[in-house]
C-alpha cells in the first residue's frame, strides 16, 4: 500500500515546492559568496568597547529575509532578520579579550541595511553618524543579496587602556574573506589591520614579549613549511656534515638573509609586481646551482660560505614576502618582530640540520657510498629546482619589464652601492677566513 502511493506523494511535494517558489515570501539560503570584504572598527571607551561591522548581506546565509514582489526586501519587517543574522554570523564568531580574559559576547545595539554604494564606513565618525541617521525609505525597491549590513555592538570592559585582543572567526562567510580592521585607542593614532580568512588571536596593541612569541613562532613555521628553503639547506649540508664547516656556512647564510629581510621590511626593496616572481625564480636557480656544485665536487668551505652569503641575500627577500602581511601584528615593535622572526627561522634551521646530519651519515655509512650518495641526492634536488625554475620563470614573463625612470635609476644606484659595500666586506672577510681555515687545518 505504501509503495503504491509514493509516486503520487512525490509529485504532490514537487508541485508544492514549485508553487512556493512562485509566491512572494522570504529570501532564503544561497550559495557561499566568492569574495567577501568586511570593514570593522574597534573603539574602547571608559567602560565599554564599541564594535562597528559592515558586511555584505549576501554572506548572511541560512537567514530568512522577508521579501515582497519579485524579491525586493520588505524593509518594514526586516529588523528581526537583521538581528538574527548579526547574532548568528557576527556576534557568535567574534571573540574579544581584555588581557587574557575573554569578554562577554557582543551585545547588539543597532543593525540596519545600507546600499552597496554607501561610502560612510571610510571613517569611524561617519560610520557612526550613518548608523544613527535616517534609514532607507520603506518603499525602496532593493534586492536583499546586493546590499550591506551595518551593525553596532557593545561589550563592557574594565578600562579603555587595557590590553585588547580580537579573534574574528569570519572565514566561513565566503570562499575568500578579507577583513579590514581599524583600532582606535584612546589618545593614540589609529592602527590599521587587513587579513585574509582566520588570522587567529590579534593583539590590537601588543607588548614586546607578545610580539616576540608571535614572530618566533612565525619564523619557525615558515622555515619548516618552505620546501624550497629546506632543499637549499639540504644542498648546503650534503657535502659538509661536521660542526665547524656547517657553522661557518649557515652563519653566512643567516647574516645575508637577515640583511635583505630587514631592508625589505623598511621599504628598500622594489615594489613592482615583477619582483616577487623574480626572487622566487632566483631561489630555484640557487637550489640548482648548489646541487650542481655538489655533483661537480666543488664544495670547498672557502667557496661555499661566499655562495651561501650571495644566495642568502636572495632568500632574505623570499622570507620578507611571507613576513610582509604579518608585520601589521607587530604593533610598535617592528625591529623586535624582525629579529624574532629571524630567531624563529634559525631555530627551525638548527632543528633541520640536527635531523639531516645524522640521517645523511647513516645513509652514507650503511646504504650507499658517500660520493655516489652525494651525486644522487643532489641530482634529485636539481631536478626539482629545474622544474620550479621553469614554472616560476613563466610567471615572471607575464609581467612587463620595469621602466627605468628617474626613481628606478636612483633605487638601482642605491642597490649597486650597497652591493659594492657588501662585496668589499665579503672580500675582506674571505681573506681572514682563509687564514683561519689554514690555522684550523694545521
Amino acid at each position: 500500500m505504501w509503495n503504491r502511493h509514493v509516486p503520487v506523494m512525490v509529485q504532490a511535494l514537487a508541485l508544492l515546492a514549485a508553487l512556493a517558489g512562485l509566491l512572494p515570501g522570504t529570501g532564503g539560503a544561497h550559495d557561499i559568496p566568492a569574495d567577501v570584504r568586511i570593514v570593522t572598527y574597534v573603539k574602547p571607551l571608559d567602560d565599554r568597547l564599541q564594535l562597528l561591522v559592515r558586511v555584505p548581506l549576501a554572506a548572511m546565509r541560512e537567514v530568512d529575509f522577508p521579501v515582497r514582489g519579485p524579491g525586493y526586501l520588505d524593509l518594514p519587517r526586516v529588523d528581526a532578520a537583521l538581528s538574527g543574522a548579526a547574532s548568528l554570523w557576527l556576534a557568535d564568531n567574534i571573540e574579544l579579550y581584555e588581557g587574557d580574559a575573554r569578554l562577554a559576547q557582543p551585545r547588539l545595539v543597532a543593525a540596519r541595511i545600507s546600499l552597496a554604494s554607501d561610502k560612510s564606513f571610510t571613517t569611524f565618525e561617519s560610520a557612526m553618524a550613518h548608523l544613527q541617521g535616517p534609514r532607507i525609505p520603506h518603499d525602496t525597491d532593493i534586492y536583499w543579496n546586493q546590499q550591506l549590513l551595518d551593525v553596532l555592538f557593545e561589550v563592557p570592559i574594565q578600562s579603555a587602556t587595557a590590553e585588547l585582543a580580537i579573534h574574528p572567526k569570519l572565514a566561513r562567510l565566503g570562499q575568500r574573506v578579507v577583513t579590514a580592521l581599524r583600532y582606535l585607542p584612546p589618545g593614540g593614532a589609529e592602527r590599521a589591520f587587513e587579513f585574509h580568512g582566520d588570522p587567529g588571536l590579534v593583539r590590537l596593541d601588543p607588548r614586546w614579549h607578545q610580539a616576540v612569541l608571535r614572530f618566533v613562532e612565525s619564523g619557525f613555521l615558515h622555515i619548516l613549511e618552505g620546501i624550497d628553503h629546506l632543499l637549499f639547506l639540504l644542498c648546503l649540508v650534503i657535502p659538509f656534515r661536521r660542526f665547524v664547516p656547517l657553522a661557518v656556512i649557515v652563519t653566512s647564510f643567516t647574516i645575508a638573509h637577515s640583511i635583505t629581510l630587514i631592508a625589505s621590511a623598511f621599504g628598500y626593496a622594489p615594489g613592482g609586481l615583477w619582483f616577487p616572481p623574480l626572487i622566487e625564480t632566483l631561489i630555484a636557480i640557487s637550489i640548482i646551482w648548489m646541487a650542481l656544485e655538489n655533483i661537480a665536487g666543488m664544495a670547498s668551505i672557502q667557496r661555499r660560505w661566499v655562495i651561501a652569503f650571495v644566495f642568502g641575500l636572495v632568500h632574505g627577500f623570499g622570507f620578507s614576502f611571507a613576513l610582509r602581511e604579518s608585520l601589521q601584528f607587530s604593533g610598535s615593535h617592528l625591529v623586535t618582530s624582525l629579529v624574532s622572526f629571524n630567531v624563529g627561522v634559525e631555530i627551525g634551521q638548527l632543528l633541520v640540520l640536527m635531523a639531516l646530519v645524522p640521517a645523511l651519515n647513516l645513509l652514507f655509512r650503511h646504504a650507499v657510498a658517500e660520493r655516489i650518495g652525494v651525486i644522487i641526492l643532489s641530482a634529485l634536488v636539481a631536478h626539482t629546482g629545474w622544474h620550479w625554475m621553469l614554472e616560476r620563470g613563466e610567471d615572471l614573463l607575464k609581467f612587463p619589464l620595469p621602466v627605468l625612470d628617474v626613481a628606478a635609476a636612483a633605487s638601482l644606484l642605491r642597490w649597486l652601492m650597497a652591493a659594492l659595500v657588501l662585496g668589499v666586506i665579503v672580500w675582506l672577510t674571505s681573506r681572514h677566513m682563509r687564514r683561519w681555515l689554514e690555522r684550523q687545518a694545521e
